[in-house]
């Protein structure tokens, strides 16, 4: 997508939720921010159909309000909780619920999102959105995995790939960039786990691998 379609396509969509951001009482600031996150994450897709770009950009930058949404509303109810004056435990189960509820919302809202995309893109390409949405660690972790540990059986490398896309669906629907890299965190220790029964000893390895990526870096400094 070039510069100029990429602002011509950010403006038609600030004029398209226009409406929508007067009814849902949502800033014209965000309106715009959350255009322009969705725009960049499309303009790598390379659609080369403008229409398609505009229909996809919209719903990517939707996804990002509706999420805020409900993570906005539980978060402030929780405060109200957490400044109830309820005891420790009754304050712990109102938040549990809280959470529960919202994470009940964010599982439909995920699926419908996925389902929305799949109207205008290949499965490749909303492989592609999903990435977009979580700064590409999916395919940088399994790359890294895979250089550190040369000898990786077939069954492992599916073992390793099939938790960091449990990891993507969740980091989608991550709050903020801590949230998402969380949930890799997560399932990379998942997966350190599962390496450690199968006879790795993940800290020499990670310092051998560590050692050869430096001493890359310096042959290319020298050419």
């Amino acid at each position: 997508m070039s510069i100029k379609k990429l602002s011509t396509s950010i403006l038609l969509l600030l004029f398209i939720c226009c409406k929508i951001s007067a009814q849902q009482n949502i800033s014209p600031e965000y309106i715009k921010v959350t255009n322009e996150r969705a725009a960049k994450i499309v303009a790598k897709l390379e659609l080369s159909n403008t229409a398609k770009e505009t229909v996809v950009t919209a719903i990517i930058a939707q996804q990002f309000r509706d999420l805020t949404k409900i993570q906005d509303e539980r978060d402030a109810e929780i405060a109200k909780v957490k400044s109830s004056g309820l005891s420790k435990e009754k304050q712990n189960k109102k938040i549990e619920k809280l959470k529960g509820k919202a994470d009940q919302l964010i599982g439909k809202l995920h699926k419908a999102y996925v389902k929305k995309l799949g109207t205008q893109l290949s499965d490749d390409k909303i492989t592609a959105v999903k990435d977009g949405m979580t700064y590409g660690v999916l395919p940088i972790t399994y790359a890294g995995y895979q250089d550190m540990l040369r000898n990786l059986t077939e069954e492992q490398k599916s073992y390793i790939y099939k938790n960091l896309v449990e990891a993507r669906e969740h980091a989608m629907d991550g709050g903020s960039s801590k949230e998402k890299h969380g949930w890799f965190g997560k399932y990379k220790g998942r997966i350190n786990n599962y390496l450690s029964t199968q006879g790795y000893d993940l800290n020499k390895e990670s310092t051998d691998w560590h050692d050869r990526v430096a001493a890359r870096e310096k042959d290319k400094l020298k050419k």
